[in-house]
């Protein structure tokens, strides 16, 4: 996992998150709950340009994933939301 790709992908949550919110697709708290996983992997690339060692980095990256699993949970189709806006 490098730096640039965990950026890169922050930036296209932050977006995608915004672009939903704004259409009304997505609620307050879906955006402001997704929100903070977003900030999480932002603190993730940190932790990665800071060259923290990468099962540590992964260890952060199963904890996000799994608040993304509950995301779903508490608002299904979020994942979908957020996944039609990337480009193939």
């Amino acid at each position: 996992i490098d730096g640039p790709r965990i950026r890169n992908e922050v930036e296209f949550l932050a977006s995608r998150l915004e672009v939903l919110r704004q259409k009304r697709q997505i609620s307050n708290e879906a955006y402001l709950d997704a929100g903070a996983i977003q900030g999480a992997f932002d603190m993730i690339g940190n932790l990665v340009e800071m060259g923290v060692p990468q099962h540590e980095i992964f260890s952060q990256i199963k904890q996000q994933l799994n608040r993304a699993c509950n995301l779903e949970l508490k608002h299904p189709g979020l994942n979908q939301a957020i996944e039609t806006g990337r480009v193939a």
